[in-house]
């Protein structure tokens, strides 16, 4: 990583915005109306990673449809009051924006709601594409959205490509596509945490990592 990225694709949730609580809400609203018990937050920090079509049928088996019928009601309601981005997001992307590196993210948000939270905090002139969940065939660990995110950018999969992002699933997708895993978190990686698809570099917030890239 001497070299500036010629791409960015970066995921959405916790890593451009912070949307545990509103998610967290969302998620215990929906189990509860299926007689499940609430999680904590850090149940949900844990074990939220994969897309609604592929997290909701092991969570509620054939009536999976039902309930995201309802997940996405009671997130339809709160998400953009709730709304907030991570330290140094906007900041970041405007450096970034600057420099002629190609924006994208890659999330496993729908992507109608992916897009109206990056409308409604004036973010959309930033990237040159927003792939959700259930806009490419597959979804995030997959390279499908990789492929979208880059669309007619002309740049093509490989380490010139930073894929940001937060989680384990993040990392994971990187690999699949044969980009550079970029882990933008604090805290830092524990012990054996990312074993199976280390991140290339981490950094704490968006800020650091627009330091670095500015470095460069």
């Amino acid at each position: 990583m001497k070299e500036k990225p010629l791409a960015i694709l970066f995921d959405w949730d916790n890593t451009l915005v912070d949307t545990w609580p509103t998610i967290h809400d969302a998620l215990n609203v929906t189990l509860a109306a299926f007689g499940k018990e609430p999680w904590s937050l850090d149940e949900t920090r844990s074990r939220v990673r994969k897309s609604m079509r592929d997290s909701f049928p092991k969570l509620f088996g054939n009536k999976w449809r039902d309930a995201g019928e309802v997940f996405y009601e009671r997130y339809a309601a709160i998400h953009v009051e709730m709304l907030r981005p991570t330290d140094g997001a906007q900041g970041m992307l405007e450096s970034l924006s600057r420099t002629g590196v190609y924006i994208g993210v890659v999330s496993n948000k729908k992507g109608d709601f992916l897009r109206l939270e990056a409308e409604h905090l004036g973010w959309d002139r930033f990237f040159g594409a927003m792939v959700g969940a259930l806009d490419a065939d597959r979804d995030k660990p997959a390279a499908e959205p990789v492929d979208l995110a880059l669309g007619t950018s002309g740049i093509a999969r490989g380490p010139g490509v930073w894929f940001a992002g937060d989680a384990d699933i993040d990392m994971e997708c990187a690999y699949n596509a044969g980009c550079t895993p970029v882990l933008v978190r604090d805290p830092a990686p524990g012990p054996g945490e990312f074993n199976a698809h280390p991140p290339a570099r981490h950094f704490r917030d968006c800020d650091a990592l627009c330091k670095f890239i500015n470095s460069l």
